[in-house]
């Protein structure tokens, strides 16, 4: 790849990137240069805005037409890296085939078509289905919560409830899992307005090494907005580059307000990374 040292030029209001504030700008710049790419993406808050129902969520679509671009680059791979389930990304997602997907905060991957999920015994799938029944069953007493099934565990949403039931729900759930085989064996972790019970530890910062070692990738983008994507932040190092999206406390190095700010930094990716490739 060419020299991609030199400073960018000033963006006009109407170039990509426009928004975006110039030490970020810089650091895409650099990062563009990298021999070989990855770009991994968390989906919800970050290509897509959060909605009320998971199911209605889609990517905005100038983030759709840059990550569609980015994986037509030379030397550069894309993932979705999400909470959610691989069948429910796919779904959502509606991205191209060869995008790479982990699910399930890296309990499912989809890498070059070979899939691979949570391997559970009889024992953990005996544990996983009272673990289901017990979040299930405290659930059902409370309005606007709603309970995701996944392949190694579950997720207690609340964004629609009231604050007070949100509070009561979680304290309700944690209690029925925590009598279960007296709480052994089950990993619990928070997120935007969800608490997640699983019987398989995994993480997006594990999943993010993997999906490195995989691609050969000599950097890595990784753009998130969840407290969970704080464990990809924490494995970048060197050339790697970390973006937050919205508020709070974060190990990223940049920050971006929203999914439209998100929107705008990929395809100001595209843009430096189209100039220097092969």
């Amino acid at each position: 790849m060419s020299d991609s040292s030199a400073e960018p030029a000033s963006p006009s209001p109407q170039d990509p990137g426009s928004g975006l504030e110039p030490g970020l700008r810089a650091d895409l710049q650099r990062i563009a240069g990298a021999p070989a790419l990855l770009v991994a993406l968390d989906f919800d808050g970050t290509l897509a805005p959060t909605v009320d129902d998971p199911d209605a969520a889609r990517a905005l679509p100038a983030a759709r037409a840059a990550v569609v671009a980015l994986a037509g680059l030379p030397a550069t791979r894309v993932a979705v890296v999400s909470g959610r389930a691989i069948a429910s990304l796919e779904r959502v997602a509606q991205l191209p085939s060869e995008l790479l997907l982990v699910g399930s905060h890296g309990a499912e991957l989809r890498i070059d078509g070979e899939e691979s999920g949570p391997d559970l015994s009889a024992e953990d799938l005996d544990l996983l289905g009272r673990l289901y029944g017990a979040v299930a069953g405290v659930a059902t007493r409370y309005p606007g919560v709603r309970v995701e099934e996944k392949p190694a565990g579950c997720g207690l949403h609340t964004r629609t409830a009231s604050p007070e039931d949100a509070a009561a729900v979680r304290r309700e759930a944690l209690a029925a899992v925590r009598s279960l085989a007296g709480g052994e064996g089950i990993a619990e972790r928070y997120g935007k307005d969800i608490l997640e019970f699983t019987v398989r530890t995994a993480d997006k910062g594990t999943a993010l090494q993997v999906l490195r070692d995989r691609t050969a990738a000599s950097a890595v983008l990784f753009v998130g907005d969840d407290v969970t994507d704080e464990d990809g932040f924490a494995v970048l190092a060197g050339d790697d580059l970390g973006v937050k999206v919205g508020a709070g406390d974060t190990r990223a190095t940049r920050r971006v307000d929203d999914p439209e700010a998100v929107a705008e930094l990929l395809g100001l990716l595209v843009r430096y990374r189209e100039r220097i490739a092969p």
